[in-house]
């Protein structure tokens, strides 16, 4: 199985980019992974907010084939504790899956249509993360998972 993360517009903070190549190089000992960023709309300022999330949603479904799982994180989706996210993710392995991919949409969130294709909804807190942040929260979270799954001593209960 391949796990993908999707996210709208690039990252300009070094430190956050160091982040996310540091916890997708771990993540690859266990899984394919890969992030796919798609590029920042450009002209926002004249598009409404209902347009963007048009647009934008174009772009993610573009990405995603039909036999895709496509799981969106989205602050009204299912909370997880660490443990529990890791039991997920092997029943997703289990499932005979080809591709998993999370999503982190763009500042306005997901168009209907992108909520309509998806398989499901994950929060990854109740607080509110810019969508810069939650790229290294969530793979560092994808990489402690496959830790407890293989009890390695990342983990601490």
């Amino acid at each position: 199985m391949t796990i993908k993360l999707i996210a709208i517009g690039k990252t300009d903070n070094k430190a956050i980019v160091e982040l996310i190549e540091e916890y997708a190089k771990r993540l690859n000992f266990y899984i394919k992974f890969e992030v796919e960023i798609i590029p920042d709309l450009k002209n926002t300022k004249s598009l409404s907010e209902a347009i963007q999330k048009q647009k934008e949603g174009e772009l993610i479904l573009k990405k995603v084939i039909a036999s895709d799982e496509l799981i969106l994180l989205d602050e009204r989706g299912k909370s997880y504790s660490s443990v529990d996210f890791s039991s997920y993710i092997q029943k997703k392995m289990n499932s005979g899956l080809k591709q998993l991919i999370f999503v982190i949409g763009g500042p306005y969130g997901f168009s209907e249509e992108v909520y309509a294709r998806a398989n499901g909804k994950i929060s990854i807190s109740k607080m509110t993360f810019s969508h810069q942040m939650i790229r290294p929260f969530f793979i560092e979270q994808l990489y402690r998972a496959f830790t407890i799954l293989r009890n390695e001593p990342y983990h601490h209960e």
